[in-house]
């Protein structure tokens, strides 16, 4: 209600008759202002149903492409026979990236500032890699190796950071056992940046023995028995070259060796039996094996300056 006070001379009824008018008035107004008000926000309503009704179909469209996209790739990492780690991260990835895409898409459809979106995220990529960089390139040496597969679970390797068979190959980490029951935990970037030896890659390894006998030696004997050694050894293959051989003619030494094929797992084994066999054999033909010696020689009539002083006066 809206009270007048007026203090000319104008009746009471005069007053109130104007502000019964007045109030009418503003009554018949109020109203037609909030209808013509909710009437001005009726476009742009309309218009941002239509445009979340089209975002919502772009999405439901986006995700179903995408999905079909992580099944075409599942399918063609398996087939390609890919580690199932990698697998499963390259996918996570390219699901994460092609999300990423479709609600930029999203976004410039709704009028939100893609651009805006795309420097916050830039810059907290580029904070959080300054952060985590070694991890980070743990992360990525872990990937080249999945991909690249210098070596595999079980293989045995050597590396400047230790040796032994590997356990598990991780984004991150490659963890190796060695002979004695120990882990060994080398960090991928490691791995992949320095030079490493895969034993059993390979189906199939030498057996090389190189061994010194006396010169006077029978060589012909000698190479005569370590031939005879690698051909009776039952996991010496003989579908590959056995060499006997004369490797070096040493200051108290003649060099002979033997070379011979056997499957990697049977390596060790057979280098053992071997070198065994030389020794009893050699033994048994009476072949030395020079080894190096140490003599002392005592004087009995040692004597001290003093005492050599004393008997040079006396023989004067």
């Amino acid at each position: 209600m809206i009270y007048f006070t007026l203090s000319s001379g104008i009746p009471e009824e005069t007053l109130e008759a104007i502000q019964q008018e007045v109030q009418q008035n503003l009554d018949q107004l109020q109203p037609n202002v909030i209808l013509e008000t909710m009437k001005g926000w009726i476009p742009g309503l309309f218009s941002f149903g239509v445009k979340l009704l089209i975002a919502a179909v772009i999405f439901f469209i986006g995700s179903r492409i995408i999905k079909m996209i992580d099944r075409m790739l599942g399918k063609s990492f398996t087939r390609m026979d890919m580690e199932i780690s990698v697998r499963k991260f390259l996918l996570a990835v390219l699901k994460a990236v092609l999300y990423c895409l479709l609600l930029f898409v999203i976004a410039g459809q709704l009028g939100i500032n893609s651009a805006s979106i795309v420097a916050l995220l830039g810059s907290a990529s580029i904070a959080i890699g300054l952060a985590i960089q070694e991890s980070l390139a743990n992360f990525a040496g872990g990937v080249l190796i999945l991909v690249m597969k210098p070596f595999r679970v079980g293989d045995y390797i050597i590396t400047e950071d230790g040796e032994g068979t590997v356990q598990t190959i991780g984004l991150v980490y490659t963890v190796l056992s060695t002979v004695d029951n120990k882990q060994v935990v080398i960090p991928n970037g490691t791995l992949s940046n320095s030079p490493l030896t895969n034993v059993t890659a390979m189906d199939k390894r030498r057996v090389d023995i190189i061994i010194g006998v006396d010169y006077n030696t029978d060589l012909k004997k000698a190479k005569e028995i370590l031939n005879d050694i690698y051909h009776s050894h039952p996991c010496v293959r003989n579908d590959e070259p056995i060499d006997i051989f004369v490797d070096n003619l040493g200051t108290s030494s003649i060099t002979i060796g033997g070379r011979g094929w056997v499957n990697s797992d049977d390596y060790w084994r057979t280098k053992w039996d071997i070198t065994e066999s030389i020794k009893e054999r050699f033994d048994e033909a009476g072949i030395n094996i020079p080894y190096n010696q140490l003599e002392v020689r005592l004087k009995n009539d040692w004597t001290s300056p003093q005492q050599g002083e004393e008997k040079a006066k006396k023989g004067k």
